[in-house]
């Protein structure tokens, strides 16, 4: 289970440093998603920021599996997903909601074997 671990956290930490230098970088690639439900730029740069943290926190936890940073990390990313979720369904956009509703389950999984 320690090598499943270990290989979803790197996953999760590679798909949301990805998303978040894209949307930090403020192209417009990375803000479409954010644009379409009718978020400020500003707003989602400072997301993209957090999720780029909290991915460099998944990566550190895998060289030091003994602090709490991971859960920290896992726990902050599983809430932007649901926030994520939320804004679709608010905006009526369900049907583009996939990503966030996959990516909570993958936090979900890497939250309980943690």
């Amino acid at each position: 289970m320690h090598l499943t671990h270990n290989i979803l956290i790197t996953v999760l930490a590679l798909i949301f440093l990805i998303a978040g230098v894209s949307k930090m970088s403020g192209s417009p690639k990375g803000l479409s998603g954010t644009r379409d439900l009718n978020v400020p730029d500003f707003f989602a740069r400072f997301v993209g920021l957090l999720e780029a943290i909290a991915s460099l926190l998944l990566i550190y936890s895998l060289r030091y599996p003994d602090t709490f940073l991971a859960w920290f990390a896992l726990a902050f990313l599983w809430c932007g997903m649901g926030a994520a979720i939320f804004l679709h369904s608010r905006q009526n956009k369900m049907s583009s909601a996939f990503p966030p509703f996959f990516l909570l389950t993958l936090l979900s999984i890497a939250l309980v074997i943690s």
